[in-house]
């Protein structure tokens, strides 16, 4: 089979194409900014670049959540399961932990997510 030059064009064009969705889909989006963190007492925002440990009340005890290193982790909680804390650092913007027999839920907010599937997904 002979290629004539405007199959090599086409070729161009798709391996282009290809180039162009994957830079947009898996490309580097804005950082996360902040931490979302809920209970019965509201919804309080701490930024993600400054270091600080977070004591959040709830109905059965005391959640300890750390930011440090641009990351969030719930590192104590009195639930029975601790569930919440092996969920482990959250980086990425939309990812989640939730202590839900103390009502504590802890987000991270802002940016664009890096990718269309995260571990809800599965």
């Amino acid at each position: 089979m002979k290629l004539r030059p405007l199959d090599f064009v086409a070729i161009v064009v798709a391996v282009l194409a290809v180039v162009g969705v994957s830079v947009s889909a898996y490309g580097n989006g804005a950082d996360p900014t902040g931490v979302s963190i809920q209970s019965d007492d509201g919804e309080f925002l701490y930024p993600l670049n400054k270091p600080r440990i977070i004591e959040v009340e709830g109905p059965i005890g005391q959640t300890i959540v750390e930011i440090d290193g641009n990351r969030v982790r719930v590192t104590e909680s009195p639930c029975r399961d601790k569930i919440c804390i092996a969920a482990g650092w959250l980086e990425n913007t939309d990812d989640w932990a939730a202590c839900l027999p103390n009502r504590v839920f802890v987000r991270v907010e802002g940016g664009e997510r890096s990718d269309g599937v995260d571990a809800q997904t599965f």
